[in-house]
């Protein structure tokens, strides 16, 4: 007998996946963690019946959030996650020899120690000397912190549960106070496709705090949509260009340069629905 996870991306529409084990699965203090063997994505990590992660689509998502940033200044050495319990984007931020210092703020442990355990594609850079993990409050955390970075990273859950929150205006204005001159926040904003009208609340949200904020997009085929969304922000540097680029030792699957630079082609009826000038 075939079993499948199924989840709703919008009304009257979800996707299945068929199962083929249960890895783990907790109640933590914040949600339904969940771990499974999958038969065509993999390993996969979901979150109150949401997927969060795949083996086999981990790295569009990863690559794209970490590296258009941490690319698109000129040294990035203090970087900081919000969110991003699994470890991907960590493993990403890790790569670059610039970075002298990570710091990741989770507010649910259970799913970092769940990632660190099951996740050994994801988990590599918990290890590295350079990366600070904290399982705390992200909103607390920007509001209350004296520190200063290069590269603020908002790799969040959707916005409900314990996400909301880090898609709120005084969030975006937090981050803004804690970047340094040349700064750059990058923020994951839903898909353009299937919720549109929530990309263009937070996109709007956004470009009121920061004089130059653009969206981007990348193919993620187990999200919504299978096409999702990205901000980036700075009171200077232009996101769209990139001002390095990476060793070809990394073995990268999905981001180069001319990657970096298609992601922010948008076609004319995402912009018009985003609310994003035609030019």
């Amino acid at each position: 007998m075939k079993v499948y996870f199924t989840e709703e991306w919008v009304d009257g529409l979800m996707i299945g996946v068929q199962i083929k084990s249960v890895v783990f699965t907790k109640r933590t203090k914040y949600q339904h963690l969940a771990i499974y063997d999958t038969v065509e994505l993999g390993r996969m990590l979901t979150l109150d019946n949401v997927i969060q992660t795949t083996e086999k689509y981990e790295y569009l998502y990863h690559e794209s959030i970490a590296h258009v940033p941490l690319f698109s200044h000129e040294n990035p050495e203090d970087v900081l996650i919000i969110g991003g319990g699994d470890g991907g984007t960590l493993r990403e931020v890790m790569r670059h020899p610039e970075v002298k210092q990570a710091v990741m703020v989770d507010i649910d442990g259970d799913v970092v120690e769940a990632s660190k355990k099951y996740l050994p594609l994801w988990n590599t850079g918990f290890s590295d000397p350079r990366a600070t993990v904290l399982i705390e409050d992200g909103l607390k955390f920007v509001a209350e912190t004296d520190r200063k970075f290069d590269v603020v990273i908002v790799d969040s859950t959707d916005p409900e549960g314990p996400g909301l929150a880090l898609f709120t205006p005084e969030f975006y204005r937090s981050i803004a106070a804690i970047l340094k001159p040349g700064g750059i926040m990058c923020a994951q904003t839903e898909s353009p496709l299937a919720m549109t009208d929530i990309v263009r609340e937070i996109f709007s949200r956004i470009a009121k705090v920061f004089p130059v904020a653009k969206l981007y997009t990348a193919p993620v085929p187990s999200y919504p949509g299978s096409l999702w969304s990205f901000t980036c922000a700075s009171f200077g540097p232009d996101p769209e260009v990139p001002l390095r680029k990476p060793d070809d030792s990394w073995k990268l699957k999905h981001y180069s340069p001319e990657i970096h630079r298609s992601m922010f082609v948008l076609s004319p009826k995402i912009k018009r629905d985003i609310g994003i000038p035609y030019q």
